[in-house]
């Protein structure tokens, strides 16, 4: 499974962003999708993700701020950011976990900057 994030940029506080993850895999062969965070120094969270019974799980502190959803027709995973806080600072990574496999693929990541 191949997967490239995209639409990582610098923003300021309250402002929005759109990410998006290409996946060369049918969504329809994966069990879960998922948005990670690593700030600097930190360990790699989970922001968001999808099974795939649709079912959403968000981490508490972008509850309310952050969708996650995915288009099946183009093969993507997308996470709408809004309302962004510098805490939200970090390196994104879209992840999937692909039906029988035991662990999350991962893409390169992409960068967002909050600035306050």
């Amino acid at each position: 499974v191949q997967l490239q994030a995209s639409g990582g940029g610098l923003v300021r506080a309250g402002g929005s962003l759109r990410l998006s993850c290409a996946v060369s895999a049918s969504i329809f062969s994966l069990d879960a999708m998922a948005w990670y965070r690593q700030a600097p120094g930190r360990q790699r969270d989970l922001v968001a993700s999808i099974r795939s019974g649709r079912t959403t799980t968000y981490a508490d502190s972008v509850k309310g701020r952050f969708t996650i959803s995915r288009d099946s027709a183009n093969g993507t995973l997308c996470l709408q950011m809004n309302s962004l806080k510098p805490e939200d600072t970090g390196v994104y990574y879209c992840g999937v976990v692909p039906t029988g496999a035991s662990r999350y693929y991962w893409g390169q990541g992409t960068l967002v900057t909050v600035s306050s």
